[in-house]
């Protein structure tokens, strides 16, 4: 995919091309805009305004809506996943975890999800066995409405709960004052609260006339007994009478003949329930409590009532209801209720042996899978050097808790606060393989990774890229951009070792000149050591004098201090008398001397050679300076200003960065051809630009 880029921070316009299924390095000195290149494919990938915002180049952002920042080029990128400091604050080296979602990264894979629909497949089954049963939601509501009763106290019985204020005084509905005995069909009927109220209403007209409100007929010898139905039954008292003995009523045939007997004077007396005979009720109520935990615990039978748990059909024997151990409930009604429920755990128990296998499969898939990526993630930090582990622990023993930790190899508990502990290697090196993993979870279109390996020496570079694109979880095959400063990376993935890598790699080089940026493909055969990139400059067609530059480099390599280099190194001193520098002293060179050495550059290395012609050229400023502006290398602008100014420079920075260019680079052994590939940074040119361009 061709991407291009507009009007992003220092990026004018620009296009990278990035090879889909594949690892896509784009090498560039620091200041290029590599940062700016990830933000852009993020920030439109992700439709991110805010970050579209911080695009806008510095001098437009008064007037962003004639520059707005625009990328296009990445419509087959849906969903994109980016390396950077960034994530690392939001997802790495949390309070209890190495990274957020450790149990989605590294347990919850396909097989585990396809396990865990087998499991919860077979939990269903048994879970709505007991969903809808009618004989267990019978005693679950008949129980529950029992235990309500009673209400909320800590010695078990609250005289505010509905028995308490129903039978708590005595039952008044059994036991109806003899004067008020011709309202007993009214106030035994099932309407009673309703005749009550009706009662206590019409009271109101008593005194109104003669007449009786209710049937017309005299008050004088009624109206005394009318009144005592008000006072003597209060409705809400009744109501709750009826309620509860609705409730017992119905419970009747569950309880025991004894049990049964005695509930019966309970609810039928006339002077209130005993001390002794709410203890009886209590413990009544605390057998029907223990039963009722074992209803709702088949009720809700499921893979969280059962997962941890290695043999199934023992657990679930212990749903089994054994009736002989409820003394108050051991009626024939209730064995034949609860051998019912039992006959149907039977059935369910028989699905026990394939619901353990399917767990045992589980357990072994999610411990095989845990050693995988600890062994990984171990054996990355063993041969990187660190002296850290990490493990995947379950606290809980909660599958669905499972949580990454660091350990250090010299204890036992695991690392807190791992960003106080970890140098800023250590916790770039782990960010990167949490990020490795999380990206692969996630199967993103493209992966960025800006400038990721910079912080690590030589076997750490080497180590981070083989896990990132050799191991057995990796990036193979996945369209990744890396953006990086580091030659070495460039180096390892086209010139070390491609054959490593499946499929191919490939490897660019970019620059920005005056906002536009440029990129030019990095072959193998472009990675050379200098000794190689020298011999070839020295026989191209540039000037002479540019020929010197590599040549004295080249003799700083493999002949230091000769003649040669001596003669050579007099040309850029500009010295019209060649002189020879040694042992901290100095001396004119001989005609000998000099003719020894032009010979030797003559006929090895440059044909038309002569120090003298040379020297003119860098006496003449106005051939230097044209020199300098014909130039195509920023690298050979360099040397001339170096000889125009005589390495000298108002800025201690530019003038370090202009000496050290001119002498031999100890970075590393290979290199790219200065003449095709522009490593010198912009802004040291556009300083060198400056100074010629007051060159009268």
């Amino acid at each position: 995919m061709d991407i291009e880029i507009r009007n992003c921070n220092n990026i004018d316009d620009g296009k990278i091309s990035i090879v889909e299924g594949a690892l896509n390095v784009k090498y560039a000195i620091n200041g290029t805009g590599k940062t700016t290149i990830a933000n852009a494919l993020m920030a439109f990938v992700n439709n991110d305004e805010q970050i579209k915002k911080a695009l806008v180049p510095f001098r437009y952002i008064d007037s962003p809506g004639d520059h707005d920042p625009e990328v296009s080029g990445y419509d087959g990128v849906s969903k994109i996943n980016i390396f950077n400091e960034r994530y690392v604050q939001d997802y790495v080296f949390q309070p209890t975890e190495l990274v957020k979602n450790s149990f989605e990264i590294f347990v919850k894979s396909p097989d585990y999800d396809k396990h865990i629909k087998e499991i919860e497949k077979l939990l269903n089954s048994i879970n709505t066995t007991f969903q809808s049963h009618p004989d267990l939601d019978g005693l679950i509501v008949a129980f529950s409405q029992f235990v309500d009763g009673f209400g909320k106290a800590k010695n078990g019985y609250s005289a505010t709960g509905a028995i308490g204020k129903g039978l708590g005084k005595g039952n008044i509905i059994e036991n109806i004052p003899r004067e008020l005995e011709p309202y007993a069909p009214y106030l035994a009927s099932e309407n009673n609260v309703k005749w009550i109220k009706w009662q206590i209403d019409g009271k109101t007209y008593l005194d109104v006339a003669e007449q009786c409100p209710y049937c017309s007929g005299k008050i004088d010898d009624r109206k005394e007994k009318i009144l005592k139905v008000s006072e003597t039954f209060d409705p809400k008292v009744v109501d709750q009478i009826n309620k509860m003995l609705s409730v017992f009523e119905q419970l009747m045939p569950y309880f025991d003949d004894d049990t049964q007997k005695k509930i019966k004077e309970i609810i039928k007396n006339s002077a209130g329930i005993t001390d002794v005979q709410k203890q009886y009720l209590i413990e009544i109520k605390q057998q029907i409590e223990v039963l009722l935990g074992q209803l709702y615990g088949l009720k809700h039978l499921g893979f969280h009532a059962l997962k941890k748990i290695d043999k199934i059909g023992d657990e679930l024997k212990n749903f089994r209801i054994e009736i002989t151990y409820y003394s108050h409930l051991n009626s024939e009604m209730m064995r034949e209720k609860v051998g019912i429920i039992n006959n149907t755990l039977d059935e369910v128990l028989s699905k026990a042996g394939l619901l353990q296998g399917e767990i045992a499969k589980q357990k072994v898939l999610v411990k095989s899978t845990i050693e995988t990526y600890k062994t990984e993630i171990n054996d990355f930090l063993h041969y990187s050097g660190y002296k850290y582990t990490v493990d995947i622990v379950d606290d809980n023993g909660d599958s669905e808790n499972y949580r990454l930790v660091l350990k250090h190899i010299e204890a036992n508990d695991q690392v807190s606060e791992v960003e106080n502990h970890l140098s800023f290697g250590e916790k770039n090196a782990l960010a990167l393989v949490m990020f490795m993993y999380n990206a692969i979870k996630e199967d993103p279109d493209l992966i960025v990774l800006d400038d990721p390996i910079s912080s690590f020496d030589g076997n750490k570079k080497f180590a981070i890229l083989n896990m990132l694109f050799m191991g057995k979880h990796c990036f193979r095959n996945k369209t990744v951009l890396l953006l990086t400063h580091e030659f070495n990376t460039v180096i390892d993935v086209i010139y070390n070792l491609p054959y490593n890598f499946n499929p191919a790699p490939h490897a660019a080089f970019l620059v920005v000149k005056n906002g536009l940026l440029e990129e030019k493909v990095i072959a193998k055969k472009d990675i050379a050591s200098f000794s190689r990139i020298a011999d070839a400059n020295i026989h191209s067609e540039i000037d002479t004098l540019n020929k010197l530059v590599y040549l004295r480099r080249l003799l700083e390599i493999i002949k230091p201090g000769g003649l040669e280099w001596q003669l050579i190194s007099n040309v850029f001193k500009k010295r019209e008398h060649p002189e020879i520098h040694e042992n901290n002293g100095k001396r004119p060179m001989t005609d000998q001397e000099i003719e020894e050495a032009s010979k030797t550059i003559r006929c090895e290395y440059i044909p038309d050679f002569d120090y003298f012609e040379e020297y003119k050229k860098t006496s003449n400023v106005h051939q230097l300076k044209k020199l300098y502006d014909d130039s195509k290398s920023n690298y050979e602008k360099l040397q001339i200003y170096r000889i125009i100014f005589n390495d000298n420079h108002p800025n201690s920075v530019i003038k370090k960065y202009i000496n050290e260019a001119f002498h031999v680079e100890n970075d590393y052994l290979f290199q790219l051809n200065p003449i095709e590939f522009d490593t010198v940074p912009q802004y040291i040119i556009e300083e060198c630009d400056k100074y010629i361009a007051e060159i009268k």
